[in-house]
């Protein structure tokens, strides 16, 4: 992953590696809310934390940006201990995205989203450029939007702000806190697939807390699965963890659906066989190289086939079958969706 495009400051990264090094949160009256975290998070990458609640997960978060102190252990970004960071300075480089948003009621939405970039000190100019830049990044038209007030915008609209807010000062760092978990289903999935896309545009570093299974395949480059009292119980790929539970516990929380969910992050090319194998493929459905799996059950279910044939440019390229849709991939093919 590209994490080393130049940025405003002139700085040759965009995106810096997290390291958690036996983190773990102990409060005065003994709860144990963190208990022994060790994981790595590469530069560039979005690694996602789920499990029950009181696992922990926010708490993590917190500690990152060092709203939470931590009782033991060490948090390094790009190398650099944050505790030897003014926690201040430290949060100013350091995007943060919560569920309720949190915008300024009484400020425009260009305002809020030039809140970083004013207190760092940039002139009008740039913060005035910067904030149209990003809403329209996000997809918000900000000759349409900007002038606004967060009340005149819908849920979904005010969280993809507080997206463009966090964004706004190009941290190297982007937290978020169960960001999409306050809109409805439909939006949420919307809201998902936009951010797929500005990820994919802007390449931060990114931990984000969900409860969403789903969600967690979907987003996540790799995907922390916690126990109460913050214990990692699995750290790997949407692929390797849904082929290959650690355990009965892991297993259980991934669901008994976890081979359609896997289907959704595995190629479909890690599963095609030459062309010339099928029969009347004229006659097949058809998906795209760059699909899924679930992309090709879905055009099976939809024709009643056997087979899908791949097609590359509009031209044939291999194909799978149905059979071949639920076999556990190899590690090779696992790394390959990562």
């Amino acid at each position: 992953m590209d994490a080393t495009a130049i940025n405003d400051s002139g700085a040759g990264r965009t995106a810096a590696s997290i390291t958690l090094e036996n983190l773990g949160k102990v409060y005065p009256d003994g709860t144990v809310a963190v208990g022994d975290i060790s994981l790595d998070v590469g530069a560039g990458e979005l690694a996602v934390l789920i499990g029950p609640s009181g696992c922990g997960k926010s708490t993590v978060l917190r500690m990152i940006n060092r709203l939470i102190e931590p009782s033991k252990g060490r948090i390094l970004i790009d190398g650099e201990d944050v505790s030897t960071q003014d926690p201040v300075e430290l949060r100013r480089k350091i995007g943060y995205v919560i569920q309720n948003v949190g915008l300024f009621p009484h400020q425009t939405i260009r305002t809020n989203v030039g809140t970083v970039p004013k207190l760092l000190g940039w002139d009008r100019k740039k913060i005035k450029s910067r904030a149209d830049e990003l809403l329209e990044l996000v997809g918000l038209d900000p000759g349409r939007y900007a002038g606004r007030y967060p009340h005149e915008l819908s849920g979904g609209q005010r969280q993809r702000v507080g997206v463009a807010r966090a964004l706004a000062a190009d941290p190297l760092v982007l937290l978020m806190d169960e960001p999409f978990s306050a809109v409805d289903p439909i939006v949420r999935g919307r809201l998902q697939e936009e951010f797929l896309r500005l990820q994919a545009a802007v390449r931060k570093t990114i931990v984000l807390v969900t409860h969403d299974i789903d969600e967690a395949v979907r987003l996540g480059d790799r995907i922390a699965v916690l126990a109460e009292g913050g214990r990692l119980m699995q750290y790997a790929s949407p692929a390797e963890l849904l082929s290959h539970p650690a355990s009965q516990a892991v297993s259980e929380f991934v669901g008994t659906d976890r081979g359609i969910r896997r289907l959704a992050v595995t190629p479909v090319r890690g599963a095609m066989r030459p062309v010339g194998q099928i029969e009347e493929i004229d006659r097949l459905p058809t998906v795209e190289a760059g699909g899924t799996l679930y992309d090709a059950l879905a055009a099976m279910l939809t024709s009643d086939s056997l087979n899908v044939v791949v097609v590359e440019d509009g031209k044939p390229v291999g194909a799978v079958s149905r059979s071949a849709l639920f076999d556990v991939p190899n590690e090779e093919a696992a790394a390959t969706s990562a």
